[in-house]
């Protein structure tokens, strides 16, 4: 039920989450389709201006054209021929000098000009002389005295699709008219005017600038992208992080109620069979007493004596364990209390050659504790560290002060202790040991934490294990 409960709540956390990220990058999308499109209607817009404009100036080229062929070549051509006949070498010549230095310095292409009747009779591109026929509906509506402009597209289907051909060209048609006193064009036509205008750098221009809109749109939109993917990726983490926490949590609190449990019934366990135990102890005890009176063997009482007392310390450590520890705090000094400690195992250390060394270089201050609970954790350390030095070893205590805390190290010359079983050294009833109930760690926890402290187990690198434990001052 439990976990139903926190699956959904989790799921409601990240929902919410999702959906702003989801409606996050669908915005992005949009905005980014949205550019593209408004960058193309821009472009769109430029180039039907950059075409009027064009249309415009080509009408203003024609009629400067127009009046410059009219004052520079009719008039001289009829005064000094009689007549206009382009197909002579000098007339020729002079309408050509006349265009070319008209449209000098002007983007001009090609220029053809008609006669009355369809027939080119001055070309830029002197093999289209002579042609008949080639202008078409707008040469039609020159001679009706209508201008007319039309745009020409070459390039790739890509590059049609898109709007951006390789070349573009203008091409307008306008009426070649006579010139009246104090009036320009408004004489009698006399032929037709073809200009064609290169426009394709204007068009590239629009290109670049279309592409350098999108291309700075893309930039700014990767930007953003990049940014909430990393936004979105620290909250996940967050999320993540905030998930092992309450799973961290959950585990704490089952350990902590299955050692509740364990805790009460233990108590209740040991508190019934500590008073039937006693009375077999005491009973041994006094049979044991009558039997040396008679002079007969007490060998099985002192095995009853003595698995009394063994089973006696088993419930003691259980009751250690289970009951909840309040340390009696008073001001009492640490290395007072180990130098007790190597006191009490002198004897033991003595026997198995065991070297206790000590290193309290630094000046140690007094801390508020309680000194038996202590004596029985650090006892319980050394214990241990003894029986991983089973041919014998030394054992270094150190003491360091370190700002508002004292470090207490407990290094001795074992084999280590395995990884697996490195894991479970805090587990309950977990002993490496033959004999043993596996909750000396636990009570020495227990202790150190009652102190608000910490204790930590590790292998060293160069031999044996560490057992580290701070303690506030």
């Amino acid at each position: 039920m439990v976990d139903i409960i926190d699956k959904k709540s989790e799921q409601g956390e990240q929902k919410p989450f999702r959906l702003v990220k989801f409606f996050t990058f669908s915005a992005l999308m949009v905005m980014f389709a949205a550019t593209i499109v408004i960058s193309a209607m821009n472009a769109h817009w430029v180039k039907n201006i950059l075409q009027d404009k064009s249309e415009e100036y080509a009408q203003l080229l024609v009629a400067n054209l127009n009046h410059q062929i009219f004052l520079q070549f009719i008039i001289p051509a009829v005064l000094k021929y009689g007549k206009i006949k382009l197909r002579e070498d000098a007339q020729y010549d002079r309408m050509d000098k006349v265009i070319k230095t008209t449209l000098h310095s002007f983007n001009v292409d090609m220029v053809n000009i008609y006669d009355m009747k369809d027939t080119i009779a001055y070309s830029f591109d002197h093999e289209k002389k002579g042609v008949n026929g080639a202008g078409g509906e707008a040469y039609q509506l020159a001679l009706k005295n209508r201008a007319t402009s039309r745009l020409i597209e070459k390039g790739s289907f890509v590059e049609l699709m898109f709007g951006f051909p390789n070349e573009t060209k203008i091409i307008t048609f306008a009426p070649l008219r006579a010139e009246k006193p104090l009036s320009s064009l408004d004489g009698p036509i006399l032929g037709v005017i073809e200009i064609v205008q290169d426009i394709s750098d204007d068009y590239h221009k629009i290109f670049k600038l279309q592409l350098l809109t999108v291309a700075t749109c893309f930039i700014v939109m990767a930007i953003l992208f990049f940014t909430l993917v990393f936004v979105v990726r620290r909250g996940e983490m967050i999320i993540e992080s905030r998930a092992m926490e309450r799973l961290k949590l959950e585990e704490k609190l089952q350990r902590a109620e299955h050692l509740s449990a364990i805790g009460e019934m233990t108590a209740g366990v040991s508190h019934e069979i500590r008073n039937p135990l006693g009375i077999i102890k005491s009973s041994a005890e006094l049979l044991k007493k009558k039997m040396v009176k008679a002079d007969q063997p007490t060998t099985i009482i002192d095995i009853i004596v003595e698995e009394s007392n063994r089973l006696n310390n088993i419930i003691k450590d259980f009751l250690d364990f289970a009951k909840p520890m309040t340390p009696i705090l008073k001001q009492c000094r640490i290395q007072d209390i180990i130098e007790k400690n190597i006191l009490y195992l002198s004897q033991q250390i003595e026997e198995n050659d065991f070297i206790v060394e000590r290193d309290f270089k630094q000046p140690i201050p007094e801390i508020m504790a309680d000194s038996a609970r202590l004596y029985q954790a650090f006892l319980n350390i050394m214990l241990n560290a003894f029986q991983a030095m089973q041919q014998g070893g030394k054992l270094t205590i150190v003491i360091l002060s370190e700002q508002d805390q004292i470090v207490i190290f407990f290094n001795d010359q074992g084999k280590g202790i395995p990884e697996e079983s490195l894991k479970k050294i805090w587990n309950p009833f977990f002993t490496t040991k033959e004999m043993g109930t596996g909750l000396g760690m636990g009570i020495v926890k227990n202790i150190v934490e009652s102190h608000h402290g910490t204790i930590e187990v590790y292998n060293r690198n160069s031999k044996g294990a560490t057992v580290k434990i701070t303690l506030p001052l």
